[in-house]
């Protein structure tokens, strides 16, 4: 489990907290009118600018951001160099009873498109036309934060436009109410500090931690589309892991390429 965003977006509000009671009053930054203005505006106009079959999602996104490496990339490597050995010693038609186990829908299709005898070109494009599908789709739900990241802070503002409309209608110099001047103030300008800290300690955080766990996703697809064409083309195993590993950090390509040859990696050292 990844709780970094979690974490994080706690960690920031108990430092301003921290801030805030270190060099002043807390209840100084606390108004209800205040709080409903910005959160409860924000959340009416993301309700507004967004259909239900997005909204109902909002809790997924939230175990997505929290879940750890969805898709990691090592295991499916090493699926896809299996099967490409099964391949070689068996023929394609074998795969067919291993693709029945998987559980990902997004392998097995690929496998089974290999096994049907698709052309390779058509197999590319319909994959990546799936993976480009589904960015897009990505793409409409981080909308919502990142819309949201807008609204806070322009709901602040309404906020700190209402309270000194008020305060300056309220406001009667003969009677020296002016002194309250700087209090009032304070109170209209709390809405502001409400808008910018909703889009930048959630809204922001959450729409950045979808995108990375967007581009995950894309990788670990684009790995599987070049696998099913190596093993369709009947590349040796070993070959179609490096090619499949060089999309991967350095460090990390090291690691897998030396797993798979220990007795070059043993013989290496000796030299």
């Amino acid at each position: 489990m990844d709780i970094t965003s979690i974490l994080g977006i706690v960690a920031g509000f108990l430092f301003v907290i921290y801030g805030i009671m270190d060099s002043g009053n807390i209840m100084n930054f606390f108004d209800v009118p205040s709080i409903l203005i910005v959160v409860g505006g924000t959340i009416g106009a993301i309700v507004a600018s967004f259909p239900f079959r997005d909204l109902k999602n909002i809790g997924k996104h939230m175990a997505i951001i929290c879940s750890s490496k969805r898709y990691r990339p090592e295991p499916v490597i090493d699926t896809l160099v299996e099967f490409a050995q099964t391949a070689r010693k068996d023929g394609l038609l074998a795969l067919e009873s291993r693709a029945s186990e998987l559980a990902d829908p997004f392998l097995k299709k690929s496998i089974m498109y290999v096994v049907d005898a698709m052309d390779a070109e058509k197999i590319r494009s319909t994959l990546e036309q799936d993976i480009e599908n589904t960015s897009q789709r990505h793409e409409a739900e981080m909308e919502i934060y990142i819309r949201g990241s807008a609204y806070a802070p322009a709901f602040g503002m309404i906020g700190t436009l209402i309270g000194l409309i008020n305060m300056l209608r309220e406001m009667d110099l003969s009677t020296g109410a002016s002194e309250e001047l700087g209090a009032n103030m304070a109170v209209a300008l709390v809405t502001t500090f409400y808008g910018c800290m909703l889009a930048n300690l959630v809204f922001h955080p959450i729409s950045s931690k979808l995108r990375i766990r967007d581009e995950e996703e894309r990788v670990y697809k684009e790995i599987i589309v070049e696998g099913v064409l190596g093993i369709q083309e009947g590349d040796n195993p070993k070959n179609l892991k490096e090619r499949l590993v060089s999309s991967l950090a350095q460090k990390k390509q090291m690691q897998l390429l030396d797993e798979t040859d220990p007795r070059e990696r043993k013989g290496k050292k000796k030299k």
